[in-house]
């Protein structure tokens, strides 16, 4: 949206079919990103710009925020009566938007999850104690949920996952805490940066008072979620060694990290979107990725009205969600591995007791 008012574009016939092929394969947003949601006067000032260029066809590439966006740009349009095929592309790594059994940027996002639990329970055993792993996720836990594709043997991390989805205990969340440790000595934690108390009020949000124009407080900005649990374990459950990290921004683009699945879904979405506005039928929505029943991993794309996934949030199914509040299900497993694809395979020493002479 601030490209388009500020009318800083870039012509992708002038690069190069290499370089496009190359960023094709490169994490991050390529155009940039931005949270803006229009109001009527930047609608008008839109429409202005691209009439200036005739430009007819727009895509607007996110998740609900973005898909609300580009329903709003639709309607304006409409309203304005200026000819423009409005086409939401699903991508995000929060896995929420509704109509889609996934999105693209979710696979690689928990494959870097999934692989940042492996390497952190691997110290964790190392040099024992607590840690508090905080993930993204403000109203919907399945990245969060994603580390527990960490597990390869009984022990390993992480011990507890805290979602969203669950009301918040911090009674039980000591208590629980506590219980792993006596048991293991040790106890690695993924946690949803959105875990919220039992009136809906975010655990984070009373520190953090920075908000985006669509109403969101930006919960990832800080590690004031962890540096308050890690406090409370150490007063209340009595551990010393307890740390805490803030995956933060680290997890939507962290290069070497991709899932193979995502990147072909990913270029497969943007595919389908310019088939649907080209193709006569349409004059806008929202690509929504299906996915077959059956054991065997087989995925098509759909389109789908932009009123159904503009604004409003997917959750994690209760079905995948532990009744104990504090894991996740053998059929959250079986949904989300096919996606994130093939991870590490961890060694591990076998200790051996020797007979004193």
């Amino acid at each position: 949206m601030q490209g388009i008012l500020d009318e800083n574009f870039c012509d992708l016939g002038k690069e190069t079919k290499a370089n496009l092929e190359l960023v094709a394969q490169t994490p991050s947003s390529a155009l940039g990103s931005v949270r803006k949601k229009p109001t009527a006067d930047d609608c008008h000032k839109v429409f202005k710009v691209l009439q200036k260029y005739n430009i007819r066809y727009f895509f607007y590439i996110g998740g609900n925020d973005s898909a609300e966006t580009t329903h709003i740009i639709n309607e304006a349009a409409i309203k304005e009566g200026y000819a423009l095929k409005c086409f939401h592309i699903c991508k995000t790594i929060d896995n929420d938007l509704r109509e889609n059994d996934h999105t693209p940027g979710f696979g690689s996002a928990a494959k870097f999850v999934a692989q940042a639990f492996m390497g952190d329970n691997l110290d964790n055993r190392a040099l024992p104690g607590v840690k508090i792993n905080v993930i993204m996720g403000r109203h919907a836990g399945f990245l969060t949920a994603a580390a527990a594709l960490a597990r390869q043997y009984p022990d390993d991390g992480p011990h507890l996952i805290y979602l969203p989805e669950r009301p918040f205990s911090m009674t039980k969340f000591v208590n629980d805490v506590k219980a792993v440790y006596n048991k293991l000595g040790r106890c690695v934690i993924a946690v949803s940066e959105g875990i919220s108390d039992k009136s809906g009020e975010a655990i984070a949000s009373k520190f953090i008072k920075e908000v985006d124009s669509h109403g969101n407080v930006q919960l990832s900005g800080s590690g004031a979620l962890g540096d308050l649990l890690s406090k409370q374990i150490k007063e209340k459950a009595k551990i010393s060694r307890v740390r805490a990290d803030t995956f933060g921004y680290l997890q939507r683009s962290f290069a070497g990290v991709a899932s193979a699945v995502d990147q072909k879904e990913a270029r497969a979405a943007g595919i389908a979107a310019v088939k649907f506005a080209c193709g006569g039928q349409y004059d806008n929505g929202s690509t929504a990725i299906k996915r077959a029943p059956g054991s065997k991993y087989m995925t098509w794309i759909e389109r789908t009205e932009l009123r159904n996934v503009a604004k409003e949030t997917r959750h994690m199914p209760d079905a995948w969600i532990a009744k104990s509040a504090n894991d996740v299900t053998p059929a959250f497993i079986k949904y989300a591995a096919p996606i994130v694809g093939p991870l590490p395979q961890m060694g591990r020493l076998k200790a051996v007791k020797v007979a004193k002479k």
